[in-house]
């Protein structure tokens, strides 16, 4: 099948796509919050133009996923994305994760069965960890997140809208060149997902420490980060997570946002094909 559903053992239902050739190497994508898998459609098109097989998946409470109300953390997400793999048994398989989506790849690829992950690629990735301690000192007070949570409960078709509209892409620079398209199928997306999921999913992707998942896979690592990056600062995330890695390698992209994949695919997708190559 091209695309379907598998029960985890919650009885959560994870939807995902599955193109390609079932020989061919897998590419796994991770999307961000409050987004869904169609967030890779441009990605998944290159790739399967490339002769991969490729997929993704709804993370739970996402998109065209059970709207659960618990399990809303990297813990489960990861346990889900095992069984991904299980039922389709993936092999050498690489795993692209954006935002959280980054951070859902590398805890799986901490946890994962030998054989499954040959790289994993992080791109404006939320590791090591988003929110401010005594231990980051460089990271976000977590009255950002509290802000986040309380203008989602208000309204939360507004808040993804100005979300889209603004830093995400960097719309809100001057003389940014704005999609009101790529604004509305990033609401699209949001909107199909639950809100007690996404409420919960504002912790899960700010407060968990990925230190020692980053320091546990001992595959190769690609880290990708907009110099520009409005959601997740690149000082304290992909420049603290390269000195993390044992096999690491870091690319940084002058002026891009957050959401280069999706303004700037013509760069990012080459890119990755190299790294998935070599």
């Amino acid at each position: 099948m091209s695309s379907g559903f598998i029960t985890t053992k919650d009885g959560t239902q994870i939807f995902y796509k599955d193109w390609g050739p079932k020989t061919a190497q897998p590419i796994v994508f991770h999307h961000g919050w409050p987004l869904s898998a169609d967030d890779w459609d441009n990605q998944m098109m290159f790739f399967l133009g490339e002769g991969f097989r490729v997929i993704a998946h709804d993370r739970r409470g996402h998109g065209r996923s059970s709207h659960t109300d618990t399990g809303n953390e990297m813990d489960t997400y990861a346990a889900d994305v095992v069984a991904l793999a299980d039922h389709l048994d993936l092999k050498n398989a690489v795993h692209v994760g954006h935002s959280t989506g980054g951070g859902e790849a590398i805890h799986y690829a901490a946890r994962a069965k030998p054989g499954r992950v040959a790289k994993v690629v992080l791109i404006g990735a939320v590791p090591p960890i988003m929110v401010k301690s005594d231990k980051n000192p460089g990271g976000l007070p977590i009255e950002v997140f509290d802000g986040f949570r309380t203008a989602q409960n208000a309204n939360r078709a507004q808040f993804f809208h100005d979300i889209a509209a603004g830093p995400f892409y960097g719309y809100n620079r001057p003389g940014a060149k704005v999609s009101p398209a790529t604004v509305e199928n990033w609401w699209r997306q949001g909107m199909m997902g639950g809100a007690k999921a996404h409420y919960d999913c504002i912790k899960a992707f700010s407060e968990t420490d990925f230190t020692d998942d980053l320091k546990s896979v001992d595959v190769p690592v690609l880290l990708m980060h907009g110099e520009d990056d409005q959601i997740v600062p690149i000082a304290d995330s992909a420049l603290l997570g390269i000195k993390l890695v044992k096999h690491g390698t870091l690319k940084t992209y002058p002026g891009l946002p957050h959401g280069m994949c999706t303004t700037h695919p013509e760069i990012i997708n080459p890119d990755l094909l190299a790294f998935i190559k070599a």
